[in-house]
């Protein structure tokens, strides 16, 4: 099986990690992690996103060998890993807390992975020079971590991570403790250090907007279950849940009936007396339940006729301007709090508070999701 991420027009298909029926339970009641199976690939960067206590961290920790499993196994490389300890399993571990020794030189806290390993001291040195170039740190060597900034150190966490050369790294939540700025600068540098030197990446956020920046696939994860599972832009335009469609970007919601399924798999659902053509996914039928579910984006204000198969009246409630577009706060078939977002561009004077628009979207752009 090959896995392709459209996103970034790269194909996968050596699995590397592999969980396979996965269960983790810390009381033998509750269930932090529900029949868990995941290939990871050689080579990808995936990304374990949800909220807090979904089980992502879990996870990453069984992986890592510093929590156990309760059923299931995990395969590294094939190889069952369960009785393999922590130190032994070939890993690159970040955390949040970046985990430098701060008595200890950002050259001799690199070298100290390859001390233990028992590495001569040439190439030590040798490797040290090349992780600090790899992370844009090569004057750094003889300052201590308190000498550093944020997200220097973060960059000798990634460094010492890399230093012993595995080919798997885990991180978790390692951007957490930056200020927005950085955070956005270390993601990218993140990226680029991972696309360089190939190494497979497994990552940790509830940061919706890292794991895009990122990830070659994202895992959604929801009381200890996958949600979906796809690369950014699938999981961006064809979500399969309702969970999955609000954690991934801005989207609006609206609830109705199935009136009818075309051939064609084009949904007419009922809201509050207007009708609106969506797509069907997943299991839906006639007569259920369904939210609809529009990105703002894809809302067009003052469509022109017969443009699009979706049009309605609208009523402004507020418009926020945030720089580069404006976000309108709309009444959209008696449902309030619909979101429309529209470039920020000479003439968007002429949508007001308080005016009443017309605002479409096209079919293909509305999915019909079983409501929750």
């Amino acid at each position: 099986m090959k896995v392709l991420d459209r996103a970034r027009g790269r194909g996968f298909d050596d699995v590397h990690v592999r969980f396979d029926q996965v269960y983790k339970s810390y009381d033998r009641q509750t269930e932090v992690i529900t029949d868990l199976n995941l290939d990871i690939y050689r080579g990808e960067f995936l990304t374990m996103l949800g909220p807090s206590g979904s089980g992502k961290s879990t996870c990453l920790m069984m992986l890592a060998g510093f929590e156990d499993t309760s059923a299931g196994t995990i395969e590294i490389n094939g190889q069952p890993v369960q009785d393999i300890p922590p130190h032994r399993r070939g890993i690159g571990m970040v955390f949040q807390n970046y985990a430098l020794f701060p008595h200890m030189t950002v050259g001799r806290n690199l070298a100290f992975p390859l001390e233990v390993r028992n590495t001569p001291k040439d190439q030590r040195e040798k490797r040290v020079k090349d992780v600090l170039d790899l992370v844009q740190l090569a004057d750094f060597g003889d300052r201590k971590p308190d000498q550093l900034s944020g997200g220097q150190q973060q960059r000798v966490a990634i460094a010492r991570a890399l230093v012993f050369e595995p080919d798997l790294v885990l991180m978790d939540e390692p951007l957490g403790a930056l200020d927005r700025r950085l955070r956005e600068e270390m993601q990218y540098e993140i990226r680029r250090i991972q696309r360089q030197i190939g190494v497979t990446m497994v990552y940790v956020t509830h940061d919706q907007t890292e794991a895009m920046v990122l990830s070659d696939r994202i895992a959604v994860f929801r009381d200890g279950r996958i949600e979906q599972i796809a690369d950014p832009v699938t999981m961006y335009e064809e979500p399969n849940h309702v969970f999955v469609s609000s954690f991934i970007g801005e989207n609006n919601k609206l609830f109705g009936d199935i009136l009818s399924i075309s051939d064609n798999q084009v949904c007419e659902v009922d809201i509050n007396g207007d009708t609106v053509q969506a797509l069907k996914v997943g299991d839906v039928a006639e007569g259920e339940e369904v939210a609809i579910s529009i990105r703002p984006e894809r809302v067009i204000v003052d469509p022109q006729p017969d443009e699009i198969a979706n049009t309605f009246d609208a009523r402004v409630d507020d418009i926020v301007f945030l720089g580069d577009n404006l976000r309108l706060n709309l009444t959209v078939c008696g449902v309030p709090n619909f979101i429309v977002k529209i470039p920020n561009t000479a003439g968007h004077g002429a949508v007001l508070e308080g005016d009443s628009v017309r605002v479409g979207w096209a079919t293909l752009d509305c999915r019909a999701l079983a409501a929750e």
